[in-house]
């Protein structure tokens, strides 16, 4: 099968009929073997963390099919830590969008002149260039469609889109006595109909979730929600 790319956490094939092959892998991002979802460099290697990446993922993506919300899934195989998806363009070199519903992460880092950590934010969204050589730096509206990655239309689009999947999957949480601080998501075009599609995956590798004030690592996180 060919390689298409070799990603931090995720490598990436070719596969039959245009679709994409994803194979998790069990290294995370974080800093000095500490796990952080913010981070744009392995920072450890956490053993099963592809596949309960990919059994989370596959729980979301799934959830998500059924309330008519597009993304690029196709099926899985956990055993393999393998998901096909639909082949996604992608604005420029890629965007990340972040919600947050926290002060924590880079948000308190920049902004903790102004805020306390953890203090509540409303559903409060940003997004980010993927470019590890600058560090993700972050990125308006307006510089998004000057620079011809996302028109204004589709900014709109992909705001509600982020805010739409986040509140579920925080809802889906707070079902289970746990509290999601923030969320990573990512999105891309679809390669047939152009229509902007949820990709990547929604697992315990790119959100923060905490229960009673204790941050709930991501393996174990798959457990509360999946069991």
């Amino acid at each position: 099968m060919e390689l298409i790319y070799k990603g931090k956490t995720k490598d990436v094939y070719k596969a039959t009929g245009g679709n994409v092959l994803l194979k998790f892998k069990d290294d995370v991002t974080g800093e000095d073997g500490v796990f952080d979802p913010g981070a744009n460099t392995v920072g450890l290697t956490i053993e099963g963390a592809g596949q309960s990446g990919l059994r989370m993922t596959t729980y979301f993506f799934e959830k998500l099919a059924e309330k008519k919300v597009p993304t690029h899934f196709v099926d899985a195989n956990v055993e393999e830590a393998t998901m096909t998806v639909r082949a996604a363009e992608m604005f420029g070199k890629g965007l990340e969008v972040i919600c947050r519903y926290r002060a924590v992460g880079s948000f308190l880092r920049r902004y903790g002149a102004y805020c306390e950590e953890g203090q509540a934010l409303d559903a409060f969204v940003e997004v980010t260039l993927k470019d590890d050589d600058r560090n993700d730096p972050p990125i308006n509206q307006d510089a998004l469609a000057q620079l011809g990655l996302l028109s204004a239309e589709e900014f709109n689009i992909l705001e509600a889109l982020t805010k739409e999947v986040s509140g579920f999957v925080k809802d889906e949480l707070a079902a289970k006595g746990l509290e999601l601080y923030d969320i990573k998501l990512e999105f891309g075009r679809d390669g047939e109909s152009g229509e902007i599609m949820l990709i990547d995956e929604i697992s315990g590798g790119n959100m923060r979730v905490y229960q009673n004030g204790t941050y709930i690592e991501p393996l174990e996180l798959e457990k509360i929600v999946l069991k």
